[in-house]
Parts: C-alpha cells; structure tokens; sequence
C-alpha cells in the first residue's frame, strides 16, 4: 500500500547531553534518523516528510543526501502540532503514515502490517506489551476488546496501570480523517502542548476502528532519549546483524564481539573472529578467515583469502588465496592480486601487488604496480612522494627486491632484476641483471667511543 510518511525528528533530546541533535547521533555509524528514513524508504511512499525543529537545520544540513520533503516545526508544541506542520503536505485519499525519529529500529515488515489496518472506516496503531509499563501510555480496551482510548500513566487509575500493552506513537491514517482530528485538538493540559494521542479518542467518537498491530519485541520500538538507550539499541543491532549472519551459514567465534556498521557479504564458510569491525560495503567470498581485531572497510575479499590479526583494510581488492598480516595495512587503491602476500607491518597504498608477489615485514608499497612473483624484501620502502608530487614505481616480474632498499620514483626495475640489499635506486635498473648501491666499508682501528664528561 503506498503512503505519505511524516517523521518527526523536532526533538531537542537535552538527555543526551550533546549540542548535536538527538536524531543526528549514530547507531552503527549512521544517524538514528538514517535508519528510519531507510526503513520508511523501503515502503516505497509517495512522499517522505520530515519535520525538524526550530534551530535544527544542523539536521537538514547534515543529512543533505536524504531525498524528503524537510518541513521547519519553529516551536515544540507538541507531537500533535508537529504533525500539523506537514498536513498541507497530505492529500485526503492519502494513508499517513507517522513516525519517530529517534526511533530507529522499527521493522518494514511490522510497517507494512500497519498500513494494512487503514480502511475508511478503521486505522492501524501500533502497540507493544512490557513487562513494566511504568511511563507509558496504556491502550485501554472495551469489553469486546476494541480500543477506546489511550490513558497516559500520570492519569491511569490504579486498574488501567496494570494494562501491560502500551502505545509507541506510530500510527497510520487516512490523510482527511488525520485533518479533522489534528483540527479539533486542544492543548489544555499541564504541558501546554498538543498530543497526537489524543486523535484516538476522537477516531472511537467518530466510529472509526481502532485496529492494532503489536511488534515483535520492545527493542524495535524503543526510543532514544539518553547514551544508555543508545548503547542499548547498539547491542541489540549487532545481535540482530550476528544472528543473519549465522542463519547463512558464516561462523562466528563469538557472536557479541563483532560490529556490523555497514553492509556484509557473505559466501560459504565464512570464519570470522573477535572483535572484527565492519564498515561501508565488503563482500567476502568463499572460505575466507578474518582474525582478530580487523577492520575492513569498503573492501573486497576473494575466495579462501585468510586475513591475520590486527590488520586495517581501506577502500581495497584482496584476490583469491591470499594472505595478509598479520599487523598489515592496505589503504585506499590497494590491490592484491591471486595467491599474493602482503605480511607484518605492511602497508600498501593505491598500488598493485602482482600474482604470487610477497612483500612479508616491514616495508611501505605507495604509488606502484608490482607484476607477478615478486619478491620484497624486509624494510623496502617506495619513495613516491617529493613532497609536491607522488610518482609512479614499476616492478617487473619476478624481480627481487633485497632488504633496506629504498626504489625513489619514479623508477622502473625490469623482470628478473635483483637489487642487492640495502641499495637506493634512483635510476631504471635492467632486466635480469644485479643491481646494487653501497658505499665502501670501512674499519677505523683504534676508534675510541666518545665518553660523557666528568662533571
């Protein structure tokens, strides 16, 4: 069913304790905001209205990627009022859908349920059971089991308190009867304010059924209003993200020490281990190993690859079979091809390492195509970078880089080259020859080593 779909994101949110506003902080690095736009996007409304609050634009400003109708609540009057706001916004035959901001777990499954509630003469509420529904507002029902109005905790009586189903605020409606109601609200209470809860009331006066949906677990309707909520929800967005990843077959070490901040790919047997962090879009192929303690970033892994612990991957394409870390680093532009290796304290940066090449301790690789069965040795560095300029090195295959060497771009050194350890090579170096640049050695007998002065 399409619908126009209101968020309200006008909360000031002074329980955070942040200048940021409460629907700009992140859950799995994106913004609570995010995640319900995302959700709401996925029902595919025919508008998205968004309603900030007065010196909120930091929100709109932010988020300038969302593609919604971003409406300005100049005073907090209320939830009520907030809707108000939109209303030009509606057409008559249109299904409302309401939604909160800092909400940011609820379900498009459980929306979709919702919105089916919507007739002319009914309108979906959704609703949650608690086993402690202290601060809530319970949803009272006749004897049939209709609902007849929602009472808030301050005013229930001692038997309404002990209704356990209770209301989350999201509701769906026909945008004519949403018009009527919003127009005939009042705000004499002791806040002063607005209360969208109050259209239930009116809705039984005027025959229109109440129908409810219940979620599927106080997690997906909770909302943010401190850091303790915040983490909170954290955790049980990562149980959930673990549990999807396990129900498709990847196995992990420990399911509550892995963080899912962007989106997984997965092949078959897949291991993963503690403390692994994911980021933007990666993809792991085929019985790939990820340690401990690694971030992969906006990455792809090809089939059987294993990646040792402690290693940061950016922005990079590891081929099949291969091995990095442990301690590595590939940075953006990083390319590894087939059954190469990148080792220890590594880091590779916009460069391409060749199929079956290694470079195993200690060395830098920035700026540099590298062909196949290359060899580098243990504290190689590419100098890339004159400081104005980076500049390009290019290894031949199967040459082999000796130890301590430094390759100043640009340079190129030809197929089956070696160059001795401990050279800097400035200049192109020929193909199957030896290269090397070393000062003579020299002995000075009878050196005495300088001695601290007596004071």
């Amino acid at each position: 069913m399409t619908c126009n779909v209101i968020i309200l994101a006008a909360g000031q949110g002074t329980r955070m304790r942040s200048t940021l506003p409460k629907v700009l902080h992140q859950l799995a690095d994106k913004s609570l905001l995010e995640h319900v736009y995302a959700t709401a996007s996925a029902l595919e409304p025919v508008q998205l209205n968004i309603v900030y609050g007065h010196g909120g634009e930091i929100v709109q400003h932010t988020l300038t990627d969302l593609v919604a109708n971003w409406i300005e609540q100049p005073e907090q009057l209320g939830t009520g009022h907030a809707v108000a706001q939109a209303l030009p916004f509606i057409k008559d035959d249109e299904t409302v859908l309401i939604l909160y901001g800092d909400v940011p777990l609820v379900r498009k499954d459980t929306l979709q349920a919702l919105l089916g509630q919507v007739a002319a003469t009914s309108m979906g509420l959704l609703t949650i059971e608690l086993v402690d529904p202290a601060g809530y507002g319970r949803i009272v029902r006749d004897s049939l089991g209709k609902v007849v109005r929602i009472v808030e905790h301050k005013d229930a009586s001692e038997d309404e308190r002990l209704i356990k189903e209770v209301n989350t605020g999201m509701l769906a409606v026909r945008g004519k009867q949403l018009k009527n109601w919003l127009g005939r609200l009042g705000n004499d209470n002791a806040q002063g304010e607005y209360y969208l809860t109050d259209i239930i009331g009116m809705a039984v006066s005027d025959g229109i059924e109440v129908r409810t949906v219940q979620a599927n677990n106080s997690y997906e309707v909770e909302g943010v209003n401190d850091r303790l909520q915040l983490a909170r929800l954290e955790r049980y967005y990562q149980m959930m993200k673990a549990d999807d990843l396990m129900r498709a077959g990847v196995s992990l070490r420990d399911p509550a020490r892995i963080d899912i901040r962007g989106e997984l790919e997965c092949g078959q047997d897949v291991q993963i281990d503690i403390n692994v962090i994911i980021e933007g879009q990666v993809r792991l192929g085929d019985k790939v190993k990820i340690g401990p303690n690694v971030v992969l970033k906006d990455c792809l892994i090809g089939d059987g690859t294993h990646i040792e612990a402690n290693c940061v991957i950016e922005e990079a394409e590891v081929g099949a079979h291969c091995a990095v870390g442990p301690f590595a680093r590939l940075r953006p532009g990083a390319r590894l091809a087939d059954r190469s290796r990148v080792g220890n304290f590594v880091e590779v940066k916009n460069s391409t390492i060749g199929e079956g090449s290694k470079v195993n301790h200690l060395s830098y690789i920035g700026d540099a195509t590298l062909g196949k069965g290359v060899n580098i040795g243990a504290g190689t560095i590419t100098c890339n970078y004159d400081g104005a300029n980076k500049h390009q090195t290019v290894i031949g295959d199967n040459a082999f880089v000796g130890s301590c060497s430094q390759l100043v771009a640009p340079v190129e050194i030809g197929k089956n080259a070696t160059i001795g350890a401990g050279s800097t090579i400035s200049k192109d170096v020929p193909a199957d020859g030896l290269t090397l640049s070393r000062s003579p050695q020299k002995t000075l007998k009878n050196w005495q080593r300088p001695t601290k002065t007596k004071e």
